[in-house]
């Protein structure tokens, strides 16, 4: 009991870092912050309602859900890079889809329990801006499935 709440304030305590795998319980802080306005400014309306209001675009509408170029996923709000090509699988699903991020802290998980479900929100661990969501029915390595909007990435091709 004693370890967990020790990891627990270490974890708020950096900020917004929450392990990977691990549900939230607290509004976290990042490392990077803008008013609603500035946000607005920076981002597509479309960018704006996923990032920002944690909208989720249709499926088979976003521009990378059949990329197939090589390259990496950075967040469309700061710019962190989130995903690589080589991560990036075929879920059918109609969103881009990753067996794991580019790094184990470049985003974080937050229970999400809209629409009558029970869900892992995946967010940048950098900005807080919203994803998409991760499922354990992904392929192995990890067999997870990291379902991300395309409205939340920009992608840099190599």
């Amino acid at each position: 009991m004693r370890k967990t709440l020790l990891l627990g304030l270490t974890l708020w305590l950096a900020g917004c870092a929450v392990a990977p795998g691990s549900a939230q319980t607290s509004a976290p802080t990042y490392p990077v912050t803008h008013s609603e306005e500035e946000w607005r400014k920076q981002l597509s309306d479309q960018q704006f309602q996923v990032l920002r209001k944690k909208d989720t675009e249709r499926a088979f509408t976003g521009k990378y859900f059949d990329n197939h170029d090589a390259g990496q996923y950075v967040c469309a709000g700061c710019g962190q890079l989130l995903f690589t090509s080589r991560e990036k699988f075929d879920s059918g699903t109609g969103w881009p889809s990753f067996f794991q991020p580019a790094a184990a802290k470049a985003v974080v998980e937050a229970r999400d329990s809209s629409w009558g479900m029970e869900r892992s929100e995946v967010v940048c661990s950098n900005c807080g801006g919203h994803l998409g969501h991760v499922f354990e029915d992904g392929p192995k390595p990890t067999g997870l499935r990291y379902c991300i909007n395309s409205a939340s990435l920009e992608f840099k091709k190599q």
